[in-house]
């Protein structure tokens, strides 16, 4: 089958052959719909991600069609259309149990931990704990661009954060991840500030439900919000992973405010400075996140379905598998807005 390959750090993916995935017998072979290129995808890219051992299949926002079963799995058929959350957990301990998949320890991640969806197809264990069905007429560019960006911002609001209708919302970084915290927190009755460095992005928070932006390349990010909401956001959802914009965040927050944390901080980042005399002073809460249970598809499709919420802006290039590869090197630096999708895996 045909994938791209990272086979050394910051260097152009290889698109070439390779061999099919093995079926595991609690899993599925899917043939893959599309697949979402990521900043999480970026981090591997760049070798800021230890889990990821050369030569190696990126992608992690995935949907397909089944073309094999395992003899474990009851769920699923040939032929049924699905989708994956990137954080495969195994079903059977006592944090799944517990309904907490994210944090399961036996855990596998297409793409980091195991052959990713940069590729015609592939391998899908512990299907029963993990898959769920696309919602008839759901486009796959607009499924796989639900990703780890629309998910991660939904379990991050509503699983951790607990937001609700009537609070203000900061969103650090109006990449995939904060547009989709926009949109979301706008939907759940929220009152949402968009704060980035680019004006094309902050203009595109806007159409996604936030009623005010800040440029933090002009302003004190943190100093601006506060006098928005008149004392601070009760919620701040940091898209990007980086000290900065995180210290903002939590300097953005009124008393008893919740910071949330789905910016994964890697390399320099990822012992980062921050004000504890601000957490401590306002007692606020802090929330990591990472990912979201499978068993969350279906609030997140009602709310979709229902019309509250409409992800497909979100996906504003649908690229060919070769040109996976220079979309992340692209993340170098200021990119457009919205998600790239591969939707092509023969270009």
């Amino acid at each position: 089958m045909r994938a791209a390959l990272l086979t050394a750090y910051r260097q152009p993916l290889e698109v070439r052959e390779v061999a099919e995935p093995d079926c595991p017998a609690d899993g599925v072979i899917l043939s893959v719909l599309a697949c979402g290129v990521c900043r999480s995808d970026w981090h591997g890219w760049s070798g800021s991600d230890p889990d990821i051992v050369l030569p190696q299949i990126p992608g992690h926002e995935f949907c397909g069609v089944i073309e094999e079963v395992g003899p474990e799995v009851r769920r699923w058929r040939k032929g049924d259309r699905v989708i994956a959350p990137f954080i495969l957990a195994c079903g059977a301990c006592p944090d799944c149990a517990a309904g907490n998949q994210t944090i399961c320890a036996t855990q596998i991640v297409p793409g980091f931990t195991a052959p990713g969806a940069f590729a015609e197809r592939i391998g899908v264990a512990h299907a029963d704990h993990n898959l769920a069905a696309l919602p008839e007429g759901m486009e796959p560019a607009v499924a796989a661009g639900l990703g780890c960006r629309v998910t991660t911002a939904w379990h991050g609001l509503t699983g951790r954060a607990a937001l609700k209708a009537g609070e203000w919302l900061a969103v650090h970084g109006a990449g995939g991840v904060g547009l989709s915290a926009a949109m979301l927190g706008r939907a759940l009755g929220a009152r949402v500030v968009a704060v980035d460095i680019q004006d094309d992005k902050l203009e595109t928070a806007r159409r996604f439900g936030a009623e005010a932006v800040v440029n933090a390349v002009d302003t004190d990010a943190a100093e601006a919000i506060r006098e928005i909401t008149g004392g601070g956001a009760h919620v701040s959802l940091e898209a990007l992973g980086v000290a900065a914009t995180t210290e903002a965040s939590l300097r953005c927050l009124r008393k008893l405010g919740r910071h949330v944390q789905i910016g994964m901080p890697a390399g320099a980042h990822a012992a980062m400075t921050l004000p504890w005399d601000v957490v401590y002073a306002g007692q606020l809460a802090l929330f990591g996140t990472r990912g979201m249970p499978g068993w969350r598809y279906p609030s997140l499709f009602s709310l979709i379905e229902s019309g509250a919420v409409d992800p497909a802006p979100l996906v504003t290039r649908r690229i060919g598998l070769n040109r996976a590869g220079a979309e992340l090197a692209a993340m170098d630096g200021p990119t457009p807005p919205g998600v790239a999708v591969i939707t092509d895996f023969a270009a």
